[in-house]
């Protein structure tokens, strides 16, 4: 029995060798044409014209369409395959990212939005319920964890490229208009090689030995027996709209620095090049507070406590931002935040596979993740209706930090009924 652990994590070792890379490059693409609407918008809001409010409802916009189609994909997913799949949400979503570069105003600007939360829906969960064909539960914190590293590593690399592009003047394109173009390119490419490398689940792995095909489904197979496999039965799980509450609250906090942090650094008095390279301290910074909890939390398999500490890591950040009478102690602040919410969102995910599972987990997973990324477009708009009202970030950044208070409280009162080892 020794043996064959042992030689499961050998395989399993080598299965994220393979496929972790990969995925993690193909998230940083996903993120990065996601969120680069925030670079985007200091010099794309002056040359069109944009108010606060138009620009936070257009970049929340998103999720209205990744809401409506996410369970949707996901069930597609399941059905035709990973690699299929995959490569499929990516082709289209890099094609509609690029043409964000000719909208027009803001109806085009909404129009186009939408479409992009349509083409990238499913892709999140479709990643979540991937790495249930692979990994034990065991160790899935760790590989989350280094997926959930693709946020904050597309916003290291994209916060300086981002900013450099607005500077690119050239075939009467301004600046913000090349960088939507330049970076859906790697997306062409990314979506390729995933057609290519792909495989779907352990056996049809070309890079595995039948010894190690057959070893890697016996070490699945002594998983957990989930309670609930079937589509109907999640749907009536109580549970799975419980845990609506706290991926929404941390969703929340995730988009709304992701989407304004530009902003308020460069409103500290910062030229874009120079706000591109503080925006890589935080993210840079949270790839440690990330790795920590998912390591710890992988040890001592108490998954609520983890997501709602690092809850309330996000939530002192926000609230030291708020307060911050310096660059320094407001940067640092956004360190928290950026620690907090990245962890919180890795540990979140290793609780629905507990007691999910099959078709059930292919449901959950989207159906959580598309209520979850409403917030997505919540909090980007209430930010930018606060600034608007208010002249400046102080209310929003307090909005956030009760918001990401009602995360770790929401999750701690619900751990009890559907977390076997919290």
């Amino acid at each position: 029995m020794d043996i064959m652990k042992s030689e499961a994590e050998v395989v399993f070792r080598k299965a994220a060798l393979r496929l972790v890379p990969l995925i993690v490059v193909m998230y940083i693409a996903a993120f990065l044409n996601r969120v680069n609407v925030g670079f985007a918008a200091l010099t794309m809001n002056q040359d069109l014209g944009f108010t606060p409010e138009i620009y936070g409802f257009a970049a929340g916009i998103f999720f209205i369409g990744y809401f409506l189609f996410e369970v949707p994909s996901n069930l597609i997913m399941e059905k035709v395959g990973a690699r299929l799949w995959l490569s499929r949400i990516m082709l289209t979503w890099a094609a509609i990212s690029m043409a964000t570069a000719f909208v027009q105003g803001p109806i085009s600007f909404y129009i186009i939005r939408f479409l992009l939360g349509v083409a990238e829906a499913g892709f999140y969960p479709g990643i979540l319920l991937y790495f249930t064909y692979w990994f034990p539960s065991t160790t899935r914190a760790r590989i989350l964890a280094i997926f959930c590293a693709g946020i904050p590593i597309s916003n290291i690399i994209g916060a300086p490229l981002s900013t450099w592009l607005l500077g690119l003047e050239a075939y009467g394109l301004h600046g913000w208009q090349w960088m939507y173009i330049l970076e859906a390119i790697p997306t062409f490419g990314l979506g390729l090689l995933a057609l290519r490398f792909l495989p779907d689940n352990p056996t049809k792995a070309n890079f595995l030995s039948a010894r190690e095909k057959e070893v890697a489904l016996a070490q699945l197979a002594k998983e957990p027996h989930a309670e609930v496999h079937g589509l109907s039965g999640m749907f009536k799980d109580w549970r799975v709209w419980a845990l609506m509450v706290p991926d929404f609250c941390i969703v929340f906090g995730i988009y709304a620095l992701g989407f304004w942090m530009p902003q308020m650094i460069k409103g500290m008095g910062y030229s874009n090049n120079e706000t591109g390279a503080i925006v890589m301290i935080p993210y840079l910074f949270s790839l440690v507070i990330l790795w920590g909890m998912g390591v710890s939390s992988d040890r001592t398999g108490k998954r609520a406590l983890h997501f709602s500490l690092s809850a309330l890591i996000a939530a002192a950040g926000y609230a030291i931002a708020a307060v911050g009478s310096s660059d320094v102690i407001v940067i640092a602040g956004f360190c928290l935040v950026s620690g907090g919410v990245y962890a919180g969102l890795s540990t979140f995910w290793t609780v629905p596979p507990m007691f999910l599972g099959g078709t059930a987990a292919a449901g959950a997973f989207a159906l959580i993740n598309s209520f979850g990324n409403l917030s997505g477009f919540l909090g980007p708009y209430l930010m930018g209706w606060l600034r608007q009202a208010t002249g400046d970030h102080r209310a929003g950044l307090w909005m956030c930090v009760g918001v990401l208070i009602l995360a770790a409280g929401s999750m701690q009162l619900l751990s009890k009924s559907f977390v076997r080892k919290s």
